[in-house]
């Protein structure tokens, strides 16, 4: 539970800033962009004396519903103005503070072991998952943009967003596929006049993370206001903090190791050593007349020592302290991203209208993962670099982290372009029709700028004596090998920069992402009824997903070993060191869809309700290749009088399998991962690909809730709405090397299906030797699992006046208790509560608010955010026993100052000072037992704890 001192907090009122408003009012240019007042689709209205107010817009969630009190679904809207003084920058940055959006992942949110989307901004609604919460443009779908095909929200224009529409409910039988725990539409503001300008600087408490922004947009009205033009320019440089060294928590190297057992059980181990390994070089084995050199470490270049041990961590492989390696990756990629956006609409008639609207986005990400690294290779006892006090006749197996190497990267050029163009129309008595085609494509090439080609690097290693010096063998056998780079691996900076140059490689893929959508609507109201007119619209869309993948690194490439030499190459040897991708020829989906919605009044003006009315929608969907399914919606609003507001909703929504889910290219890695069977930490080869025999998963969500806006204390609302929403026929990744996976398989003694997901040297899964070793694992994903998950949300706003200025109070809370997953064969698990587990899951605090305060007087505005989570437990498998206590709760401050400058002489501008984590509070270490061999790489802290430290935002805005 939350200490008390946080409870007070949310039961105080303080509220959050960005006040949710579905009738949104814009700021007059004597007010500070965070005094700006609405109503909230909750109902929760927070009118200013001098705000004006518009009565109507249109609700995301329902083609009929225009007013936001009567959705049946809650709809949470954010003002762009708001959330930049929240948290300047990417708007998904300040979005996934909220607290619906527990399990976003953002640009300084674990990166991870070099993942190929790692520098994605990605949205994720309730933590149930990246594909089940659907983001549009102007309610237009946006395409994937990352090689995995997610979306990633940086690509996303914001210069001239009006606000963010955030839909906490089912939505599928709207707007399709991938709705299951919500929508989030970016608006744009289509009459915007004038000229508007932002320049942002910032900059880390410890003077790295130096950011710059600079935006620029242009809107002008024309021909009497019949038609309007708009543009903007974005630029945005975040070098990001390429080094987990660069702080505290980082140099601490956290894992958390031990069996999981009552006997061995899980804990966090600090200064965590990968001990079969160093950043000199170890020879393996125990010294032995026929091995002399065994456990001696090459700890200063050229000079070998006895291997100093750590302590003792219960796994097998890892030490706490002593002379082993870790790896040292990124905290925050690097991002540098250009935008253009331009938007233009006119009035052919008064009741015919089009528009066209396109954006492009070029980016630049960059994170960094592991160490390049050699395990167990082959060296002969007279390598010409081994100085010759240690030379002998034989051989000796050598393991090395090659920390002065250029390290594995994950390195992203990225283009997308949107365009969206339509008409709209009216035509009898009020029926609007609207026909729409998008077309948007997304073209990344990611890199790996330093991937170890092994056959180079067999060659390498086999070095001799030579006329001129130490020299490789192969090149004395054949020219093919005339330019290779003998490497000298006996110390921590031992080798030349031609050798490193020779054995590594830019290796490649490109992907290719395209949407062609059709849609049409009509929307009207036929007939009515004595509680007055029933609205009904009719929808359908046509649209066709493309796919592809090309790479110059294929994992079927095999080193050539003919004249290299005896040692680390054989007829297996895949050509590459780290992750591959195989090319996928292009593939395609064509969906067709069909959809009615119905809003109909059902009760008006009597006892007890002020009105009340039904929501109901269905809609049919066609996938040429995962197959059709049917999604359905009802929903109820009961105005009981001006205080009281009931309204509950039943949605049956599904999300279609990607491209990406059925037609992953294979994947090929070597990684280490924990072998719960031998009890080593030997590097396997990884399998990873998709399976086209995926159908589309369904899901179930009821809501019900309340708003109350008491008469008698003008400008304030609560609300609370309950939820419940399960998961079925779900879309999972199913992973040999998962320890839950292995502990079933050697349970069974080899008959568990989840034995195929693996491969060893003796082919038996009882067998504890060493010899029995790991050889491969396999990944993929099945339609095996369900998930549900229920909780609360609650919203609080008020607006006062103290002192005779505006003061404004919110606070936005989630309880989720439980989020559990249930796979065939596996235990039961509850992620409700818990941090890093299988799958990749993400930390999931069972309670979660965002809480502000906003004061103005005159011209300066004070505005403090506050986020606060639940104590996070370790583990979410019953099976596993953790040693350690519950991760505490904890609570980020940010400050915001802004100043509105002159009128008159400026023409309308503020400048703003925000300093995010204002009390620079440290994360509280917490890692995850699956990554526990990625050391250095993955976890350290629960994501969406802040682990950067205090940072500080200086910037203008100006509006002509």
């Amino acid at each position: 539970m939350l200490p008390f001192r946080y409870w007070s907090a949310l039961l105080g009122g303080a509220g959050l800033l960005a006040v949710a408003a579905s009738t949104y009012a814009q700021t007059t240019p004597a007010q500070a962009p965070t005094a700006s007042t609405a109503q909230s689709a909750n109902n929760s209205t927070l009118v200013a004396d001098n705000s004006t107010q518009v009565s109507e817009v249109v609700v995301t969630g329902s083609r009929v519903i225009k007013n936001g009190n009567s959705s049946p679904t809650p709809v949470t809207v954010m003002p762009v103005d708001e959330l930049e003084s929240l948290r300047p920058g990417p708007v998904a940055e300040v979005l996934s503070s909220l607290p619906v959006f527990s399990g976003s992942r953002v640009a300084d949110g674990n990166p991870g072991n070099g993942a190929t989307n790692a520098g994605a901004n990605v949205l994720n609604l309730r933590n149930l998952g990246f594909y089940r919460t659907l983001v549009l443009f102007d309610g237009h779908r946006v395409p994937p943009s990352t090689y995995d095909q997610l979306v990633d929200v940086d690509m996303i224009p914001q210069m001239l967003l009006q606000r963010v529409d955030v839909v906490t409910g089912g939505a599928s039988a709207v707007y399709g596929s991938d709705a299951i725990s919500g929508v989030v539409n970016f608006i744009t503001d289509t009459k915007f006049n004038g000229v508007k300008v932002n320049v942002e600087g910032g900059i880390a408490n410890q003077g790295d993370d130096a950011t710059a922004d600079v935006g620029l947009a242009f809107g002008h009205s024309f021909l009497d206001g019949r038609g309007h033009f708009e543009a903007s320019y974005e630029y945005h440089n975040d070098p990001g903090i390429l080094r987990r060294s660069d702080r505290q928590w980082g140099r601490d190297v956290w894992t958390v190791q031990g069996g999981g057992t009552a006997a061995n059980p899980y804990h966090l181990v600090e200064n965590t050593r990968i001990s079969n390994t160093s950043f000199g070089g170890l020879v393996g084995g125990k010294a032995s007349s026929t091995n002399p050199l065994g456990g001696m470490n090459f700890a200063t270049d050229g000079v070998a020592s006895p291997f100093v041990n750590g302590a003792a961590t219960g796994t097998n492989g890892f030490q706490s302290g002593g002379d082993g390696a870790y790896y040292d990756g990124s905290i925050k990629n690097l991002l540098d991203s250009h935008q253009v956006f331009g938007r233009g609409d006119f009035d052919f008639t008064d009741t015919l209208k089009g528009y066209s609207e396109a954006s492009v986005t070029i980016n630049h990400s960059l994170n960094y993962g592991q160490y390049n690294q050699i395990s167990n290779d082959t060296l002969s006892g007279q390598n010409a670099f081994l100085p010759a006090a240690y030379q002998y006749p034989g051989t000796f197996t050598f393991s090395k982290v090659f920390a002065d190497m250029p390290r594995i990267d994950t390195n992203t050029h990225q283009t997308q372009y949107f365009i969206n163009t339509g008409l709209r129309g009216q035509f009898g008595s009020g029926y609007n029709w609207d026909v729409s085609y998008t077309r948007s494509a997304a073209h990344a090439t990611t890199a790996n700028d330093a991937n170890i080609n092994n056959q180079n690097l067999a060659a390498a290693l086999d070095v001799v004596g030579g006329a001129n010096g130490p020299e490789c063998y192969a090149a004395t056998v054949s020219s093919a090998y005339s330019n290779c780079v003998p490497l000298n691996v006996f110390g921590p900076t031992s080798e030349s920069a031609a050798a490193m140059a020779y054995i590594t490689q830019k290796t490649q893929f490109t992907t290719d992402s395209g949407l062609d959508d059709l849609s049409a609507s009509l929307v009207g109201s036929p007939f009515g009824t004595w509680a007055g007119p029933v609205t009904t619209a009719v929808s359908s869309e046509l649209r066709r997903q493309t796919y592809e993948v090309t790479s110059d690194a294929q994992p079927t490439q095999l080193a050539n070993c003919a004249n290299v030499g005896p040692y680390n190459c054989k007829s297996t040897t895949p050509l590459y060191g780290d992750t591959t991708l195989a090319t996928r020829t292009p593939v395609h989906e064509t969906v067709a869809e069909g959809a009615l919605e119905a809003e109909l009044p059902l009760l008006k003006q009597v006892p007890f309700a002020r009105d009340v009315s039904f929501n109901g929608a269905a809609r049919f969907a066609r996938y040429s290749v995962s197959g059709s399914a049917w999604t359905w919606k009802t929903g109820l609003v009961w105005n009981v009088d001006d205080q009281w507001k009931l309204r509950a909703t039943r949605s049956h929504d599904f999300r279609a399998p990607t491209l990406y889910d059925l037609y992953q290219p294979t994947t090929v890695s070597t990684t280490a991962f924990s072998d719960n069977l031998t009890g080593g930490l030997v590097p396997a080869t990884v399998y990873t690909g998709g399976n086209v025999n995926l159908k589309p998963e369904t899901g179930d969500t009821t809501s019900a809730g309340f708003v109350f806006s008491p008469t008698w204390l003008p400008r304030f609302s609560v609300s609370v709405d309950g939820y419940y929403i399960k998961v079925t026929n779900a879309i999972t990744t199913s992973s040999g090397y998962s320890p839950a996976a292995q502990n079933v398989c050697y349970a069974s003694g080899g008959t568990s299906p989840y034995c195929s997901l693996q491969t060893r040297a003796l082919g038996s899964y009882t067998n504890t030797s060493p010899a029995n070793f790991v050889t491969a694992w396999y990944s993929t994903t099945v339609n095996i699992s369900s998930e549900k998950t229920y909780g609360l949300d609650l919203e609080a706003n008020y607006g006062a006046t103290v002192l005779n200025n505006p003061l404004r109070l919110r606070t936005l809370m989630t309880w989720q208790p439980h989020i559990i997953i249930a796979t065939p064969g596996l235990d039961t698990v509850d992620q409700g509560g818990s941090g890093y587990n299988a799958n990749n899951l993400f930390p999931a605090p069972a309670i979660r608010a965002t809480i502000t305060t906003d004061y103005q007087v005159s011209n300066f505005n004070i505005a403090v955010l506050e986020q606060v989570r639940s104590k996070i437990r370790w583990t979410n498998d019953p099976a596993f026993v953790f040693s350690n206590a519950p991760i505490p709760p904890a609570a980020y401050t940010a400050l915001t100052l802004t100043y509105q400058l002159s009128q008159q002489n400026w023409g309308g501008g503020e400048v703003f000072l925000n300093i995010q984590n204002l009390f620079n509070t440290q994360p509280t270490p917490l890692a995850g037992s699956q990554a526990n061999a990625n050391v250095g790489t993955f976890g350290g802290f629960a994501l969406g704890d802040d682990p950067i430290g205090r940072y500080f935002t200086l910037g203008v805005r100006f509006r002509y």
